[in-house]
């Protein structure tokens, strides 16, 4: 993809208006998914480059890869930036853009001691940032210069639980508030601890949302997952979301009658009641989906690199006490992942086809199954008419909120009466 995102005059764009996120802003039993231009057209992707991944708080890899002494190199929207740990360990984030001229510091993850160095005229920044290095600059001294004045421009980032954000955005709430209520409701798993233990980057040629659609919701578990449907059944499903820019869904209990390949390594120590017996699974908008079992942690993290391609990182963890389990006990949670996730992209991709080939008009959501999506195009539609952030409030437990589903049998402690 080209370096340089086309940007399309104003005229051309119906997503500016009210009458594109009509559906989308309709009540949930009234409303309808997005129009295909949302995951086919090039000045859309263009636009939520900027409007979504450049005001919103982005995942950007997994807390433990920040490390004292390496440099990580990431895309925001039309940005690169950098993060490191400073010598303390605080986490920083900049532009990975050169204060001299502009030049790209580095262009992928590295190692780099206790400096960034430019490698054009070899200006050299502490890990906070600060120049300290401008090799014979000073040969002819110039009246004006203070190297104080002229360190990297900082980026915000933050961790939560096994999660490393970014946010391009100075104005925009802080990270906290964006995830509202998960770090609590998610609390009892002492994510904090949890050990990286696989990583795989995969190209799928779906747009972004569609993946991230997918996983948000549990109609399609029947005829697209037949196996991950004995061990995640339709009807073990629960409403799992309080107020945070995040959808939300359990399965409780996690069963193992007919495979127990998610379940075959010991479960984190410490876990209450629900936490024990379930999975949850979270979308935290705009680009993360979280699955955490008893046992084990899967992350996706999705990158668009155009309208029908995403990189999606796949990242396994494993609660500290059983980091170090062999292979041969760790394949079967890995290969369970990969096998359902290859039925997922194979239906996202479909999906891509049908959306830029036919471009029909958005269907009505299905109230039970989809509210989820409904809450996650609603945060889109925020950021890509440039309104007030409106943070989704939680569930209150009502027979209506639960949109036909049972009464969790072990309900999260945090929505307990």
């Amino acid at each position: 993809m080209s370096d340089q995102l086309y940007v399309a005059p104003e005229s051309w764009r119906p997503w500016n208006g009210d009458a594109f996120w009509a559906g989308t802003r309709a009540p949930l039993t009234s409303s309808t998914g997005l129009d295909p231009a949302a995951y086919t057209n090039p000045d859309f992707f263009a636009d939520e480059q900027v409007d979504v991944f450049e005001h919103a708080w982005v995942c950007v890899g997994i807390a433990q890869e920040a490390q004292i002494g390496r440099v990580l190199v990431r895309s925001i929207g039309r940005r690169s930036i950098l993060i490191v740990r400073d010598a303390d360990g605080t986490l920083r984030g900049f532009l990975n853009s050169c204060r001299h001229r502009g030049t790209e510091l580095y262009e992928c993850d590295s190692d780099v001691g206790s400096t960034l160095r430019c490698p054009y005229h070899r200006w050299g920044y502490g890990l906070d940032g600060s120049l300290k290095a401008t090799p014979r600059f000073d040969d002819v001294p110039r009246d004006d210069f203070d190297p104080i004045e002229f360190g990297l421009i900082p980026v915000r980032v933050e961790s939560w639980g096994v999660l490393l954000f970014a946010c391009l955005d100075e104005a925009q709430m802080p990270l906290g508030d964006w995830l509202g209520d998960l770090p609590a409701r998610m609390e009892g798993y002492d994510l904090d601890s949890w050990q990286m233990r696989h990583r795989q980057e995969l190209d799928i040629a779906a747009n972004w949302k569609l993946i991230s659609e997918n996983f948000q919701e549990y109609y399609h578990l029947t005829w697209v997952h037949p196996e991950l449907a004995k061990v995640s059944r339709v009807d073990d499903h629960y409403r799992y979301q309080g107020s945070g820019m995040y959808c939300g869904q359990t399965t409780t209990p996690v069963s193992a009658d007919d495979r127990d390949d998610w379940l075959s390594l010991p479960p984190a120590p410490g876990l209450d009641d629900s936490d024990a017996v379930s999975g949850r699974f979270v979308a935290i908008f705009p680009n993360v989906l979280l699955s955490v079992l008893p046992n084990h942690v899967f992350v996706m993290r999705l990158d668009p690199t155009a309208p029908g391609m995403t990189t999606e990182t796949c990242t396994w963890l494993l609660p500290a006490a059983s980091a170090d389990a062999s292979e041969d006990a760790f394949e079967p949670t890995r290969s369970f992942w990969l096998d359902v996730n290859s039925e997922d992209i194979d239906i996202v991709e479909r999906g891509q086809r049908g959306l830029a080939r036919g471009a029909v008009s958005a269907g009505p959501l299905a109230p039970r199954f989809e509210e989820p999506l409904h809450r996650f195009q609603r945060m889109l539609a925020d950021l890509m008419t440039g309104a007030d952030v409106d943070v989704p409030a939680g569930d209150d437990g009502t027979d209506a909120a639960r949109l036909g589903t049972a009464v969790n049998p072990s309900p999260a402690a945090i929505d307990r009466g």
